[in-house]
């Protein structure tokens, strides 16, 4: 299982020995025989840094600037310049595992980050088990991005494990790693663990049915989690009813991105009936999941009573006019419908339905109603979690 999962790992080890090398060519990274410090850190001197920071933050960076000699990386300036800052962003820089292990160290004695973000630094497993450590100790990092890195199954455990025992963590964003069912029930274990992560974003992952059936049980049972990012996946079949019968008994979710899986229509009932139950959910994105008509009236009985759903995207689903128009007429029968915002954005229908959505908003004047021939702009700002998968056309 590791060499599967850490394959592309040593590609990206590969990268990274190569700027090693262009780096040591250019002057930046020189060899300092029984030295204790790195020299030649961008513009930076030891003396100047002396005479800016307090004797916490000097020992900070000595400590890391000896780890980078030892494990042969180029420092990053952008650490070295980051003083009491409480966000560290990091992404794009390649850092590798070794990076991280260098970055990992210097963390630890860090009582000032509180959004680390590190997405598409070629981390890996290994980067991310060194990084673990860290996140399990710290008491001031809230926010992390790992996005983009390949860490697989060996990753995934091991940031698992580090959240698990740090109730400190609230938001959390792991999408693009190559997640499978594998490392599922280590995300269950979290869900059912960690009462105050708040957002999890697991998009562009290959999380399957598999995972979607230890994934429901395990969101169910969660009590904290306000917003899930689970959108470009493969949660289909079995799995994302699993998923779906989840959501019905979970009492904290706010708000739930599930576009571009393939729940179909057994998925889009299974949703039908869980908002018949659920009073917390506000707002949900539903696009391009091969939800037909038939669909599209089944998940219209949970919204014919649902009381609390502000926002619904069913957008880019195979649903045509009947699919629309039964929607519609569910949340017209609701009078306690709380929906403000109805998106079919690229599904076509007739005038006979823009009339029907005329005579609707007499009834409910706060919905507004989008398709593809009438687009609108809605003025209440849709949450950074949904921003991705309105705008996306193609995975990344």
């Amino acid at each position: 299982m590791s060499a599967s999962v850490r394959g592309p790992c040593q590609r990206s080890g590969e990268r990274g020995e190569r700027l090693e090398e262009e780096a040591a060519a250019a002057g930046r990274l020189a060899e300092a025989p029984e030295a204790e410090e790195c020299p030649d850190v961008d513009s930076d001197s030891d003396w100047e840094m002396e005479g800016i920071q307090g004797p916490g933050e000097l020992l900070k960076d000595t400590l890391y600037l000896r780890s980078c000699q030892a494990h042969s990386v180029v420092p990053a300036s952008r650490f070295l310049h980051l003083g009491s800052t409480p966000e560290l962003n990091l992404r794009h820089r390649g850092l590798g595992s070794q990076g991280a292990q260098t970055l990992a160290s210097a963390l630890t004695s860090n009582p000032y980050v509180k959004r680390l973000d590190l997405r598409d630094n070629g981390l890996c497993g290994a980067g991310v088990e060194a990084l673990a450590g860290a996140l399990s100790k710290s008491s001031s990092i809230c926010d992390v991005d790992l996005s983009d890195n390949q860490m697989g199954v060996v990753g995934a455990q091991a940031v698992c494990a580090a959240l698990m025992v740090n109730p400190t963590m609230q938001k959390v964003q792991l999408a693009g790693n190559g997640l499978e069912e594998h490392a599922a029930q280590y995300l269950a274990e979290l869900l059912l663990a960690h009462t105050g992560l708040k957002s999890l974003d697991l998009s562009y992952n290959q999380l399957n049915d598999q995972a979607g059936e230890m994934l429901g049980p395990a969101l169910a049972e969660n009590t904290g989690l306000t917003e899930l990012n689970i959108s470009w996946n493969h949660l289909r079949g079995p799995g994302a009813v699993a998923f779906a019968r989840g959501l019905e008994a979970n009492i904290f979710l706010r708000v739930l991105d599930i576009s571009y899986n393939g729940f179909g229509d057994p998925g889009a009932s299974a949703v039908g009936e869980a908002l018949k139950t659920n009073n917390v959910l506000e707002e949900l994105n539903m696009s391009n999941n091969r939800i037909s008509a038939v669909g599209a009236l089944s998940l219209g009985l949970g919204l014919r009573v649902n009381q609390t759903l502000r926002i619904l995207v069913i957008s880019r689903n195979p649903i045509r006019g009947e699919g629309c128009f039964g929607v519609l007429k569910s949340i017209r029968d609701n009078p306690m419908s709380a929906l403000e915002l109805l998106d079919f954005s690229d599904i076509q229908v007739d005038r006979e339905f823009d009339d029907f959505t005329s005579s609707v908003k007499e009834v409910l004047p706060a919905l507004h109603v989008k398709t593809a021939a009438h687009g609108l702009e809605y003025k209440k700002e849709l949450p950074p979690i949904f921003a991705l998968s309105l705008s996306a056309s193609a995975p990344k």
